[in-house]
C-alpha cells in the first residue's frame, strides 16, 4: 500500500534529572534520571503532499459525506437550530474522552444540561461544559485560524479545571511527554519538542492551516497530527486539537450549519488512532488520513441517525402543542430543546429574549401539554426537562462507548 510521506521528526539529546514526587523510591528516581531524546518538529507550511490515488478518493468521499450530513441536518432541524445544533451534548462528551486527565469521564445528558444553566453540582459536568465553550470558541474563531484563536480555545478548557488556571491560554514552559511515568520522559512513546521551540512550530502550523490549495480532510488530518506532535500546552492538547479540526472544517466550508461527531469516530478505535499518530511522526501520514476519513463517514452516518431521532422528538412536541395559539411563546421554545433539554426561566429570557412572565407562561404551556416535566418540586430554582431528548442523547452516548 502506497504511503503518504511527510517530513519525519528530528531528535535532539538531553539529560533528565528526576525529582521526587513524594511517592517514588530513591531507586526509581535514580533510574528515571539520565539521557533522553526530545522531538524536533519539521516545518509544514510549504509541505506538498503527493496523495496516492486511492487515498485521495477515500478522503474526497468522506468529505462529501460530511457535507451531505451538514445539508441534511439543516434541512431536517431547520436553520434556526443553535450553532452547535443537536450535537452539543454528545459531541463534546466525546471530545473529553481522550484527555489523560479525564479519560474516564462520563456525564449524562441531564447533568450536562443542568451544568449549562448553572444548576449542576457535578464537577465532571463543569469540565465538559468547558469543552462546549471551547468548541463554541473554535467555531466563532474559524475565520481567523491563528495562534490567538488556538490560545483562546485552550483557555476555555482549562478555566474549568481547578489547579490548571495558570496554564490557561498560554504555551507550556516545561517539557511534556506521552508515557507512563510522571517523573521522567525516559522511555516515553513521544517526547514533545522543548518548550522554546513551541512558538515557531505553532506559527508554522497556522500557516499550513490557512492554505487553500489542499484537500480539506487531508489538511485537517495532517494539521491535527502536527498539533498533537507539538503538544503546545501543559494540558488540554487532545481536546484543543480536536476543536481545531472543527474550526478548520467550518473555515473551509465543509460543515456550515452544525458540527459532526468526528471525534466519536476517531476515538472508537483509540489504538488505531494512536498508532496513526506514531506513523505520522515516523514520516507516513497515510494512516492518520485514513483514520480521519473513516471517522468522518462514521460521523455522517451516526449523526444522521441522531438527527432523525431528535427531529422525531421535536415533531412529537409540536403535535402535543396542537390547539395552542400560533403566537404562544411555547412554540419558540421547542426547537431550542434539542440543544437545551433542561431549561429554566432564565435560559428562556437570555436565549429567546422573553420577559420573566412570558417565560413562565411558556414553561406552563409546555408542561400542561406533556412536552416538559418539572422534576425539582421546588418553589425556587425550578428546572424543566424534556425526557425524550435526554434519553436519545444518552442512548447515543452508550452506543459510542460500546463501539
Amino acid at each position: 500500500m502506497e504511503t503518504l510521506p511527510v517530513p519525519g521528526l528530528g531528535y535532539e539529546d538531553h539529560t533528565w534529572v528526576a525529582e521526587s514526587d513524594g511517592t517514588s523510591s530513591r531507586a526509581k528516581i535514580s533510574a528515571a534520571s539520565g539521557p533522553y531524546r526530545s522531538a524536533v518538529v519539521p516545518d509544514l507550511a510549504e509541505y506538498d503532499p503527493r496523495l496516492p490515488a486511492d487515498l485521495a478518493a477515500d478522503a474526497e468521499e468522506a468529505t462529501s459525506a460530511l457535507s451531505r450530513f451538514d445539508a441534511y441536518a439543516r434541512s431536517v432541524l431547520g436553520v434556526d437550530s443553535p450553532t452547535l445544533g443537536p450535537m452539543s451534548s454528545i459531541l463534546l462528551r466525546t471530545e473529553s474522552t481522550s484527555s489523560s486527565q479525564i479519560e474516564n469521564l462520563t456525564v449524562g445528558a441531564r447533568q450536562l444540561a443542568l451544568a449549562e444553566i448553572g444548576q449542576s453540582t457535578s464537577g465532571n459536568a463543569q469540565v465538559v461544559v468547558a469543552n462546549v465553550r471551547a468548541m463554541e470558541a473554535a467555531l466563532e474563531l474559524a475565520d481567523q485560524l491563528d495562534e490567538q484563536a488556538v490560545l483562546t480555545m485552550q483557555a476555555e478548557l482549562l478555566h474549568a479545571q481547578p489547579g490548571w488556571e495558570q496554564h490557561a491560554g498560554r504555551y507550556r514552559d516545561g517539557l511534556v511527554w506521552v508515557g507512563t511515568s510522571s517523573i521522567s520522559p525516559r522511555g516515553a512513546s513521544h517526547v514533545a519538542p522543548q518548550p522554546e521551540q513551541v512558538p515557531a512550530a505553532m506559527a508554522d502550523l497556522m500557516r499550513f492551516m490557512r492554505r487553500d490549495d489542499l484537500p480539506v480532510l487531508v489538511q485537517a488530518a495532517i494539521a491535527h497530527a502536527q498539533f498533537e506532535t507539538i503538544h503546545p500546552f501543559a494540558d488540554g492538547n487532545g481536546r484543543t486539537g480536536r476543536a481545531i479540526v472543527h474550526a478548520l472544517l467550518r473555515a473551509k466550508g465543509v460543515l456550515r450549519s452544525t458540527t459532526a461527531p468526528v471525534s466519536a469516530g476517531l476515538l472508537k478505535d483509540t489504538d488505531g488512532y494512536f498508532d496513526a499518530l506514531t506513523a505520522y511522526r515516523a514520516g507516513d501520514a497515510r494512516p492518520i488520513v485514513e483514520r480521519f476519513s473513516d471517522a468522518s463517514r462514521f460521523a455522517a452516518f451516526s449523526g444522521a441517525q441522531l438527527v432523525d431521532d431528535l427531529a422525531a422528538q421535536v415533531d412529537d412536541a409540536r403535535q402535543r402543542l396542537t390547539g395552542l395559539r400560533p403566537q404562544a411563546a411555547a412554540w419558540r421554545v421547542v426547537p431550542h430543546l434539542v440543544a437545551h433539554p433542561v431549561v429554566n426561566a432564565n435560559l428562556l429570557t437570555t436565549t429567546l429574549g422573553l420577559n420573566q412572565m412570558a417565560a413562565q407562561r411558556a414553561l406552563a404551556q409546555l408542561t400542561d401539554a406533556g412536552v416538559l416535566e418539572e422534576r425539582t418540586g421546588k418553589q425556587r430554582n425550578r428546572v424543566w426537562q424534556h425526557l425524550g431528548i435526554i434519553e436519545v442523547l444518552d442512548v447515543y452516548a452508550q452506543h459510542l462507548r460500546r463501539t
